[in-house]
């Protein structure tokens, strides 16, 4: 059978941004020193119109201009993500109806904190390598939750990418192999009916995310003789700007190969969105032949790697939609009060 690859892929970011020094200085907190420890300037807030069902469409949309694809060839619809805008009811079939796919396609809301949406990726290669499917479309969007006042406010924002999963000739890119690593490691966790979530402070490193992140890579690495220099970018689940740079440095990946992929330096933390929107970006400057190595992290706890080599199809494809870069460039700063608006963090009755 022909390479499983990507068709298509999209991103999407909210405009509106909120300064860590901003949301630090309602708290009465060292803005300069808190934004230095994280390596986090500012993040996207969702505007009042917007949610993890509408960054999911737009992605979906982006990603069907860059495949340039017939949408009736999907085949399965999955979207991956910690807030769901309805507890029952299915984000995939709304994406599903706003761009036009078929009604005889499988479709499924995926949970696993930040790493949501690459399992719904490994669904859809999964899906199409036993052909199933002809294509599928996996998605990773969130609108982070963190409560007022949490370490977790300073970094948590929304976005999304998509990806469309197919084979043949027209791919920009191909899987060469995946890998995962998961184990019941409770460093972050949301119980039903709260609004926002718990974690374990400084337990979520080392035992949590470091551990995941490189039995993840280090297994791939392993299932299909690669080393870390054979790979020409690097893209790592990033809760901060710290983490991916420690565990890039730690698998001996330097730090430019992993720059393209470090949105989080600029808009946050976007969760299920997190490496699916750093792939996208670097897809976006890549080149064919380049190797590039993900991987995702999620709580509770779970990493999943890929290795993916980029084909001559891109330089042409990713011209038909918006970059990453135009997204975070993008951008309308806000204040804490409008900040808290937008993010229904103050009840009214």
């Amino acid at each position: 059978m022909k390479h499983v690859g990507i068709l298509g892929f999209g991103g999407y970011i909210p405009k509106y941004r909120i300064s860590v020094e901003e949301i630090a200085r309602v708290w009465g907190k060292d803005g300069k020193a808190i934004s230095r420890g994280l390596n986090l300037e500012e993040k996207s807030v969702p505007g009042l119109d917007e949610d993890t069902t509408t960054i999911s469409v737009e992605a979906a949309r982006n990603a069907m201009k860059c495949a340039q694809i017939d949408s009736q060839r999907i085949g399965a619809i999955f979207v991956g993500s910690e807030s769901h805008v309805y507890a029952t009811k299915p984000t995939g079939t709304v994406v599903a109806e706003a761009i036009n796919a078929p009604n005889n396609i499988q479709c499924a809301d995926f949970s696993f904190a930040c790493k949501a949406g690459t399992a719904a990726i490994q669904v859809c290669i999964g899906l199409v390598k036993s052909k199933e499917i002809d294509v599928g479309l996996a998605i990773g969007s969130d609108t982070a939750q963190s409560k007022p006042g949490d370490a977790l406010e300073y970094a948590a924002a929304a976005g999304g990418a998509a990806f469309l999963i197919g084979t043949g000739k027209d791919c920009v890119a191909k899987f060469e192999g995946t890998y995962s690593y998961t184990s019941d490691t409770p460093d972050f966790w949301r119980r039903e009916g709260t609004d926002f979530p718990e974690h374990g402070s400084r337990f979520t490193g080392k035992p949590a995310y470091f551990r995941h992140v490189h039995q993840a890579a280090l297994g791939l690495m392993k299932k299909l003789k690669t080393k870390p220099e054979e790979y020409d970018w690097g893209v790592f689940h990033s809760p901060n700007g710290k983490f991916p740079r420690r565990a890039a440095k730690a698998l001996g990946i330097p730090e430019e190969k992993i720059k393209p992929s470090l949105v989080v330096d600029r808009i946050g933390n976007t969760y299920a969105g997190s490496s699916p929107l750093g792939l996208a970006a670097t897809l976006d400057i890549a080149k064919p032949g380049d190797r590039i190595l993900m991987v995702s992290y999620g709580s509770g706890a779970g990493s999943d790697a890929f290795s993916i080599e980029v084909l001559e199809p891109l330089l042409e494809k990713r011209e038909h939609m918006p970059k990453v870069e135009d997204y975070i460039q993008d951008k309308v700063s806000i204040d804490y009060a409008t900040y808290a608006k937008h993010r229904r963090t103050i009840k009214v009755e």
